[in-house]
């Protein structure tokens, strides 16, 4: 064999390997998001199993709230019938803001604030907002180590080539989060 063949075919060995390399550190990152993603969903599938309780016992001292009750209950729904990752995100978002103000109806009624069964489900739900936090946070990590990589060169002309996606999305705060709450006294 002469210098030449054995030289081309150490560089396509070496092409190969590295292109392995690539694919294979894609293949992780993609599996990293997608574990990141799977603990927002089981935080937020949480919150979900949660909901219910604490809108029993708000009802049993706010019956006249029937409005917000069932703006939960459509939130709730909008979750469990939500068919991908965009959709399930907009029904969170939406269900964190009835939360938000269910808990500042369950604030006008003393008596079910020092409701033993209140003050638990409210723990347990501060708990998993919590929960949910940083589990956002570390799939937006995990969502940002991958896109830099699929998009650096030369990772970039490959993902394609390997079927992945070019970039991913990131989990976005609901519209009205970027604003500071307002008090009034």
């Amino acid at each position: 064999m002469s210098k030449w063949l054995i030289g081309i075919l150490v560089v396509v060995l070496l092409l190969g390997f590295w292109t392995v390399g690539i694919y294979n550190g894609l293949v992780g990152k993609d599996q990293e998001v997608k574990q990141n993603w799977g603990q927002v969903e089981t935080q937020l599938q949480r919150r979900y199993d949660l909901v219910p309780n604490l809108v029993a016992t708000v009802k049993g001292y706010a019956r006249h709230e029937k409005t917000l009750f069932e703006n939960v209950a459509a939130a709730r729904s909008a979750w469990a019938g939500a068919r991908n990752g965009s959709e399930k995100v907009k029904a969170a978002n939406e269900m964190e803001g009835f939360l938000g103000r269910l808990i500042a109806v369950a604030e006008n009624y003393p008596q079910l604030r020092a409701s033993e069964n209140f003050r638990a489900l409210q723990d347990e739900l501060a708990g998993t907002e919590n929960r949910i936090a940083v589990s956002r946070m570390r799939y937006n990590d995990a969502v940002r180590s991958y896109n830099t990589t699929a998009r650096s060169f030369p990772t970039v002309t490959l993902v394609g080539l390997f079927g992945f996606d070019r970039e991913k999305t990131f989990f976005e705060a609901a519209q009205g989060a970027k604003e500071a709450p307002k008090v009034k006294f």
